[in-house]
């Protein structure tokens, strides 16, 4: 499973040459047919031709042995539609990692250029948390890790609840028993609560689902430190014995896909309004890459099929909106670049960024569909930049 880690490390990676970084996405689709073969044909197409450019014109020429070899790995991939796969290579370099992902890519791609292309892997990513899904009930705590579509459980809590064997004369014990069975599952949700409070000083998990029965949510919730109540995105109705892996995924997938779509949009809302006030919020890609030039940049917002061309410095690597020939810091010569995502995904990697893909919204469309929510604006006052930080 690919980590932030290795995101960072592909962000970090630019080769000397024109084309040596390889990036490839294989996507499985719903295959049409009983061979299975569609998407396979189609990754093979894109490594031949991407061959056939290296010796007609002596592009990719650096990237020949790994064409090569994922040309090999495509004869033998069997679109599953239970996993989509990425390939990140550069030979000259001895870098080629492999990595098995959700089929939630947008297409099976290839790509070589100076930088890996990591795109379909922000869009994947997001702003998408280390979730710690915990099932509960007056007996039991289950815990689970999710990222990335995937569901590992790592551990429970079980406790035995008394059982009396009668309720006495006129059933004079029974209440006694009742409240000890009610103490022990106070105790039990206590135990719970205390785990993930130490989880999260420990920074295991970034965010919390909770799947509990509804009437014993209420119990168990105040029981919850304030802190972890911070991070809850959502509860789910459960039954923590029966409950399938799958059922576990889906709820908290949901759970999770609301609270990131909620977060997103008041985002976005709040980065468009401090826009307007010349405040904490810049639209327009001149705006967006001073801004992250600057390290102002909190939240950077990225229309889903956003495309711009810019230059890139040769020398100091300054990225500018303005085609020019030479940079305007340093005097070196530029080169272009076909789509600025290329060189400003990787920039907000590095410097841990948020990144939301924005669809169907039509304020951000007139605004170039590429804005950025701000930390402070470094040509304001101290006093205005120390109360936005």
């Amino acid at each position: 499973m690919i980590t932030r880690e290795d995101i960072r490390e592909l962000a970090a990676f630019q080769s000397n040459g024109d084309g040596c970084a390889l990036s490839f996405y294989f996507q499985p689709r719903t295959p049409q047919n009983r061979s299975h073969k569609e998407e396979t044909i189609l990754a093979k197409d894109l490594v031949r031709q991407a061959l056939r450019e290296a010796e007609q014109h002596g592009k990719n020429g650096c990237a020949r042995e790994d064409l090569e070899r994922i040309l090999e790995i495509a004869n033998n991939l069997h679109a599953s539609p239970a996993k989509a796969k990425a390939i990140f290579a550069a030979g000259p370099n001895k870098i080629w990692r492999e990595f098995d992902l959700p089929p939630q890519l947008p297409g099976t791609q290839l790509f070589v250029n100076r930088r890996f292309h990591l795109k379909p892997l922000a869009v994947l990513l997001g702003a998408q948390p280390n979730v710690c899904v915990t099932l509960v009930d007056r007996q039991r705590g289950r815990f689970f890790d999710l990222r990335l579509d995937e569901l590992k459980e790592r551990g429970g809590l079980f406790r035995n609840l008394p059982r009396g064997r009668s309720d006495g004369y006129a059933g004079y014990d029974a209440g006694h028993t009742e409240r000890r069975v009610a103490n022990e599952a106070k105790l039990h949700y206590k135990q719970v609560a205390d785990r993930l409070k130490d989880e999260l000083e420990r920074g295991v998990w970034e965010k919390v689902v909770i799947g509990c029965h509804d009437t014993n949510w209420s119990e168990f919730e105040s029981n919850l430190h304030p802190y972890v109540k911070q991070r809850l995105l959502g509860h789910f109705p459960a039954d923590v014995a029966s409950l399938t892996c799958e059922e576990i995924r889906e709820n908290a997938n949901r759970a999770l896909e609301r609270a990131l779509a909620q977060r997103r949009d008041e985002s976005l809302r709040e980065a468009l309004g401090q826009a307007k006030g010349n405040a904490r919020g810049v639209t327009g890609l001149r705006r967006v890459l001073r801004s992250i030039e600057l390290g102002e940049v909190q939240t950077l917002f990225l229309g889903d099929n956003y495309m711009a061309r810019a230059v890139e410095c040769t020398g100091c690597g300054r990225i500018d909106s303005h085609m020019v020939p030479y940079c305007p810091l340093c005097g070196k010569a530029t080169r272009e670049l076909a789509d600025v995502c290329d060189a400003m995904i990787p920039m907000a990697i590095r410097r841990d960024i948020e990144l939301f893909y924005v669809k169907n919204h039509p304020e951000f469309d007139r605004v170039g569909n590429i804005a950025a929510l701000l930390r402070f604006r470094a040509d304001q006052s101290r006093p205005q930049i120390a109360a936005a930080s």
